[in-house]
């Protein structure tokens, strides 16, 4: 098997048929298999990957485990040389697993690579991002880019040039796609989780961590604007109270500086958590919008 096609669904039962239909539809010169794990929806989204697509092989849980763990149930099973590590809520143009694919195959240097990514009006999805560290995160939590526009550019990589491919710090980890057998040859560290994710995470930051794990190893991240996929950004998201998304954020947020940086940035940003939220009411009640999307 040449490339095995991840997708972890939550209550996205027609973003998810859509999505395997143009998987399923690719033109492409491999083989290829789909594997859905399913976090436990509520949406009869187990029966109908089992009525209209017999050919994808279903995982089912019987709790939500969020991102991590639901992806290393799937990586741990698979053979294939590549691993993609694919959202619900994206359609792949029909060479886009081709031309990833070939891509892939002539850039042996590219541990983990995504491609150009479009929402459904054809516009640019910018998802190059540098590694987080505490001055940028510290403005997000407090919500200074609601105020100060420019604040996060260097953080967003602004400056990224989407039409040539190049190394990044991490990528969006909606279109992910894996060199199983090079990430595998990596040489490890302590507490390295590589080629699985670190299942700490339940939601946010794993694939920035992915990509932090496969750059202290040695290994490179890389863009590609030769293919291009269709990201509708978010469908299961959307279903999450932001209270409860917020609470899975500043989880993610310090397991992540606790891992990777000096403790004293952990324990300011936990102490920041608590001013963040009561801004962010304040923020809301008179209206205040972010004029940086982070």
């Amino acid at each position: 098997m040449k490339l095995s096609i991840i997708i972890v669904s939550w209550n996205v039962k027609d973003k998810l048929r859509e999505n395997l239909k143009a998987l399923l539809d690719s033109k492409v010169d491999f083989k290829y298999e789909i594997i859905v794990v399913d976090n436990n929806s509520e949406d009869n989204t187990v029966a109908m990957v089992k009525k209209e697509f017999s050919k994808v092989h279903l995982l089912v849980n019987d709790i939500n485990l969020g991102l991590s763990k639901a992806w290393n149930i799937a990586l741990k099973q698979i053979n294939g040389k590549y691993a993609l590590v694919f959202n619900p809520d994206m359609v792949v143009r029909e060479d886009t697993l081709q031309k990833m694919y070939d891509w892939m195959e002539n850039n042996k240097q590219a541990n983990v690579a995504g491609c150009k990514l479009v929402d459904e009006k054809g516009r640019l999805v910018k998802h190059v991002r540098c590694f987080p560290d505490f001055v940028n995160q510290l403005a997000i939590v407090l919500k200074l880019p609601h105020i100060f526009k420019n604040i996060l550019n260097k953080y967003l990589r602004n400056d990224f040039d989407y039409s040539r491919a190049a190394q990044a710090d991490s990528i969006r980890g909606s279109f992910f796609m894996i060199n199983m057998k090079s990430v595998r040859e990596l040489k490890l560290f302590r507490n390295s989780t590589l080629p699985y994710f670190d299942e700490r995470y339940f939601l946010w930051f794993e694939e920035v961590d992915y990509c932090k794990q496969i750059k202290k190893a040695g290994g490179e991240v890389w863009y590609t604007p030769v293919a291009e996929c269709v990201d509708l950004v978010g469908a299961s998201f959307k279903q999450v109270p932001r209270g409860v998304t917020q609470r899975y954020m500043q989880d993610s947020q310090l397991k992540y500086f606790k891992k990777w940086h000096p403790a004293w940035q952990w324990f300011i940003l936990r102490l920041a958590w608590p001013i963040g939220k009561f801004m962010a009411i304040i923020g809301e009640k008179v209206g205040l919008k972010s004029k940086a999307k982070t």
